[in-house]
C-alpha cells in the first residue's frame, strides 16, 4: 500500500499487482508529483518504482529498481533479467548470488539521473522479468537455456539489461542477439580479455566467451574496443589475439589519472551507428572499489570512470548490456552490488529513445 505524509492530499491512486500498472499522483501546497506519465503515442502509462519518499525503501519483494515483475518481456522497450551463475567461474565462486543482491542494493536507486537529467521511466517500459532457469549442474545446458530465454526476450523488441552470473553468460547472450542483429559491435569493459581458447581442457567458461563469438562471426571485429585489461599474463602479450582480430585494445595504464571521456568520443565514432553491445564486468574496477568479485585485479578502473565509459555510449544503438561477475560473499558490506545496480542503472540512461531533461 501506499502512504504519504499527512500535509499531502491523494488526488488519485491506482494500486494493482502482478505484471498492471500503478498510478499515484501526489499533490501538496506548493506542488504536484505525478510519478506514471503517460506515453502520449498511445495513452498507456509506464512503470515508475514508487518514491522513497513515500513507500519505505525496505519494503515489498525485491526487484531492480523496486519495478513491477512481469514474467514475460511482452510489451516491454527494455527489461532487467538475472543470469545466476558462477559454474564458468576459474577462481572464486559466488557470482550465482549477484542477480539477487544487486536487485536487494538496487532499492537505493531513484527515477532520474541527477548527473545526466534522464527519464528513463518516463521514455521506456521497463519491468524486471526475473532470472533465467538455469542448470546449476550442466554449464552448456545452462547456455542452451540462455541463449532460448534471450531469444524470446529479443523476438519481443526488448532490450535486455542482464545481472549476471560469471562471464559466461556474454557467449549465449550474443549468439542471440546476433541471430536478431547480425554481427554487432562490442564495448567490453573488464580486466581479462576473455579470449582463451581452451582452459582445463574447457572452451565453455568465464575466460573464454569472446574467442567463442569470434569463432561464430557473432561480433563485428572492427567495432570491438576492450577497456580496463590488466593484471599477470600467460605471455609477455595476453591481448595479441585481440589486436590480431582488429580489436582496439586499451589496457588500464593508458586509462590511469585520467578522465575517460575523450576516449569514448573515439569509441562512439568506431561504433558508429551499427548495433552494439555493452558487457560491463564488474571486475574491471578496482577491487578497492568492488571487492565482491571472483578474479580481482590491482590497479584497476574508479567507479567514476567506469560511469564515464557508460555515459560515453550516450546516442549509440544499444541492443543490450549485461553487468556481470558480482559476488556477494566477498564483500560483506554490499557496495559491489550496490555499485553494479548504479551501473545497470546508468545502462538503462543511455538506451535509445531515452528522454533528458
Amino acid at each position: 500500500m501506499f502512504s504519504c505524509w499527512r500535509n499531502l492530499k491523494i488526488s488519485r491512486a491506482i494500486i494493482c499487482s502482478g505484471t498492471a500498472r500503478a498510478a499515484l499522483t501526489l499533490c501538496s501546497d506548493t506542488r504536484a508529483l505525478r510519478v506514471n506519465p503517460s506515453r502520449k503515442c498511445s495513452g498507456k502509462r509506464f512503470n515508475v518504482p514508487p518514491s522513497a519518499e513515500f513507500v519505505a525503501r525496505v519494503s515489498g519483494i525485491p526487484t531492480m529498481a523496486k519495478l513491477p515483475f512481469q514474467e514475460t518481456p511482452d510489451g516491454l522497450d527494455a527489461a532487467f533479467v538475472g543470469v545466476p551463475i558462477d559454474t564458468g567461474t576459474s577462481n572464486r565462486p559466488g557470482a550465482r548470488f549477484g542477480p539477487r543482491q544487486i536487485r536487494v542494493e538496487s532499492a537505493l536507486l531513484r527515477s532520474y539521473n541527477s548527473g545526466t537529467r534522464a527519464a528513463p521511466y518516463e521514455s521506456l517500459m521497463v519491468a524486471d522479468i526475473g532470472d533465467v532457469n538455469v542448470n546449476v549442474y550442466d554449464l552448456k545446458d545452462t547456455c542452451k537455456r540462455i541463449r532460448e530465454a534471450y531469444r524470446k526476450i529479443l523476438a519481443a523488441g526488448c532490450i535486455p539489461l542482464t545481472m549476471g552470473g560469471d562471464h559466461t553468460i556474454a557467449y549465449p547472450i550474443l549468439q542471440a542477439v546476433a541471430e536478431k542483429h547480425g554481427p554487432v559491435g562490442l564495448i567490453h569493459v573488464d580486466a581479462h580479455a576473455d579470449t582463451s581458447d581452451v582452459v582445463l581442457g574447457e572452451k565453455i567458461g568465464h575466460g573464454t566467451p569472446f574467442r567463442r563469438c569470434v569463432e561464430e562471426g557473432l561480433l563485428d571485429c572492427k567495432r570491438v574496443v576492450q577497456i580496463g585489461l590488466r593484471g599477470t599474463g600467460y605471455s609477455a602479450d595476453s591481448y595479441e589475439w585481440s589486436r590480431a582480430q582488429g580489436f582496439r585494445v586499451v589496457q588500464v595504464e593508458e586509462c590511469w589519472f585520467k578522465s575517460l571521456a575523450p576516449l569514448m568520443a573515439e569509441v562512439r565514432a568506431q561504433m558508429g551507428s551499427g548495433p552494439v553491445y555493452l558487457s560491463f564486468d564488474i571486475d574491471a574496477l578496482d577491487p578497492g572499489f568492488a571487492p565482491g568479485t571472483g578474479t580481482p585485479e590491482i590497479a584497476g578502473l574508479t567507479p567514476i570512470q567506469g560511469v564515464e565509459i557508460i555515459r560515453g555510449c550516450r546516442g549509440l544503438n544499444l541492443v543490450g548490456c549485461d553487468l556481470v561477475e558480482v559476488s556477494p560473499p566477498y564483500d560483506t558490506t554490499g557496495n559491489t552490488a550496490l555499485t553494479g545496480a548504479n551501473l545497470l542503472f546508468e545502462m538503462l540512461c543511455v538506451l535509445p529513445k531515452i528522454k533528458y531533461y
